[in-house]
């Protein structure tokens, strides 16, 4: 990394490889491999290539009309649309795993496979959903104090039936209305307990 200087001073990079991403065109073509290794902290130091990428990768081509209908709303987790790097409103793909091929299909891409997040909330769902990807094991809603449920669907455990469908990250807006109703619900229940206790 400390080689680009000069006219290389664009493929500076801290903690993430933004050139080097699944959808850019490098790793679509080639394997690659980084080492954090040679400094302290999260800073990647080296890159290189590995190997041709003969596997399918998923196209994170996101679709104009999909763009052009988030871009100016606010960010979903934060509720702002900045002009600083790291408030800028970034149209994430709602399944972390980018595993679906319908939704790597910009023909057949859907308004809700996406959400808008600011870069900073997009990179943190990123290391949340490549976790989950590495463990199986879902992020958990109630690392957010005051959040009540820890999925709005199914638990802890990844269950491809059910996708990323449930998890907070997936879609903030959901787990909200649905954590609205439960609440409702859960006090209704609560109420009519205590005005009629002996009845079922």
């Amino acid at each position: 990394m400390d080689e680009f200087v000069g006219e290389y001073a664009s493929l500076q990079i801290g903690n993430g490889l933004s050139w080097g991403r699944g959808s850019s065109p490098l790793a679509k073509k080639y394997i690659i491999e980084t080492d954090k290794s040679k400094t302290s902290g999260n800073k990647i130091d080296a890159v290189r290539l590995i190997g041709l990428n003969t596997g399918q990768s998923f196209s994170q081509t996101i679709r104009a009309d999909i763009r052009e209908h988030y871009k100016a709303q606010n960010c979903v987790m934060l509720g702002i649309n900045g002009q600083s790097e790291n408030t800028k409103i970034e149209i994430d793909h709602k399944e972390g795993r980018k595993e679906n091929s319908r939704v790597s299909n910009t023909g057949t891409q859907k308004l809700e496979d996406f959400q808008p997040l600011c870069k900073a909330a997009n990179d943190v769902k990123r290391q949340i959903c490549k976790k989950c990807k590495q463990t199986d094991k879902r992020w958990d809603a109630k690392n957010i104090k005051g959040n009540p449920y820890s999925f709005y669907e199914g638990d802890e455990n990844y269950d491809e039936a059910l996708g990323c469908k449930g998890c907070y990250q997936y879609d903030p807006v959901e787990y909200r209305k649905t954590s609205v109703k439960k609440i409702s619900n859960e006090a209704a229940d609560y109420v009519s307990k205590k005005l009629f206790p002996n009845e079922d």
